[in-house]
C-alpha cells in the first residue's frame, strides 16, 4: 500500500492468524500480534524494553517519547506492561501512522499519542524535562540519518529528559562497528553513564545487527543487577557493556557534530528528513 515515504505492507505470520510483520519499503519495521499486545519479536526491542522496565520501577507516571514509530510495536508492548504510562510517538509518514492506528489496535490518547513530523524538529519543540525515556528508532535504508546522531541532537535529547531519565538509541551497524563506536563516543560526551546492549556476536564484530545504546545521568540504571540478568535470559541472550567496557568500545572514535560553515554547509541537520526502513537483527 502506498504511504507518504514509499510503501507499507502487512505480511501475515503463518500459523498465527492475528500476527503480522509490517514491511516499510520492503524492510521489516514492526512485528505485531493482536492476540498478545505485550509480545516483542525483534531482539533489539526486547532489549530496549528491559531497560525501560528498570526505569519504570521507580516511576509510576512513566513518560516515553518514541522518535520513529512505524507500527508502534514497542509502544504497544510498553502500554501493555505499564498501563499508567503516557507515550508520544513521532512518525515522519502521516499515512503510515494512520494505517498503524487502524491495523494494530494501538492504545488511544493519552496512553499513546501519535504525531506526524520530522524527529529532530519535533524533539526541539518539546519542553525541558518532559520525558523519562526517549527512544530513537529512525532509519533511512539501514542507517540512522546523520543529523539524529550528532552531539547537538543528543544534547536536545538530554534537555528533554527528566532528571535521571534514559535515552535509548537503536544503532544498526556491521563490522568493524565504526558507526556504533562514533555514536558511543558522542553519547559519552553528553551523558555521565553510557551502556551498550547487543548480542555477543554483534559486539565481537562478527555480523551485522542492532545495538541498543543507553545514555543516562543516573548511575543506578546500568548498575541494576536485574538488568544484566534479564538480558542474559532473553530468547536470544544479550550482553550489557557499561563503564570502562563502553569506553573501550568507543576507543578513539570522534564525537560527531552537526556540520558548520567550514564544511561548506550551513549549521543544522546534515540530512534531509528521515525516511523509513530498517533491518532488525
Amino acid at each position: 500500500m502506498p504511504v507518504s515515504t514509499g510503501t507499507a505492507e502487512v505480511v501475515p505470520e503463518p500459523g498465527r492468524p492475528h500476527a503480522a510483520t509490517l514491511l516499510v519499503n520492503g524492510v521489516p519495521s514492526s512485528y505485531v500480534d493482536l492476540d498478545d499486545p505485550g509480545l516483542l519479536d525483534f531482539e533489539y526491542m526486547q532489549q530496549a524494553a528491559a531497560v525501560v522496565d528498570v526505569v519504570a520501577a521507580d516511576r509510576p507516571d512513566l513518560t516515553v517519547l518514541h522518535l520513529g514509530a512505524g507500527g508502534c510495536a514497542l509502544a504497544r508492548a510498553l502500554a501493555h506492561h505499564h498501563p499508567e504510562a503516557r507515550q508520544l510517538a513521532v512518525e515522519l509518514d502521516g499515512e503510515l501512522a494512520r494505517l498503524a492506528r487502524a491495523w494494530f489496535a494501538l492504545p488511544r490518547a493519552p496512553r499513546l499519542r501519535l504525531r506526524t513530523g520530522e524527529a529532530r524538529a519535533e524533539l526541539t519543540a518539546l519542553p525541558d524535562a518532559s520525558f523519562d525515556v526517549v527512544v530513537r528508532d529512525v532509519f533511512a535504508g539501514d542507517r540512522t540519518p546523520e543529523h539524529l546522531t550528532t552531539r547537538e541532537f543528543t544534547g536536545e535529547v538530554a534537555r528533554v529528559l527528566r532528571p535521571g531519565g534514559v535515552y535509548l538509541a537503536n544503532c544498526a551497524d556491521r563490522p568493524p562497528l565504526a558507526l556504533a563506536r562514533t555514536e558511543v563516543a558522542t553519547l559519552l560526551d553528553v551523558f555521565g553513564h553510557v551502556g551498550v546492549v547487543a548480542e555477543p556476536a554483534i559486539l565481537r564484530g562478527r555480523r551485522y545487527g542492532n545495538l541498543v545504546l543507553v545514555g543516562t545521568d543516573d548511575p543506578t540504571v546500568l548498575a541494576d543487577p536485574g538488568l544484566a540478568r534479564t538480558l542474559r535470559t532473553l530468547p536470544v541472550p544479550a550482553r550489557l557493556l557499561a563503564a570502562d567496557e563502553t569506553r573501550t568500545l568507543a576507543g578513539r572514535a570522534a564525537v560527531r557534530h552537526d556540520p558548520g560553515p567550514a564544511d561548506g554547509r550551513t549549521d543544522g541537520p546534515a540530512d534531509p528528513p528521515d525516511a523509513r526502513g530498517a533491518a532488525p537483527s
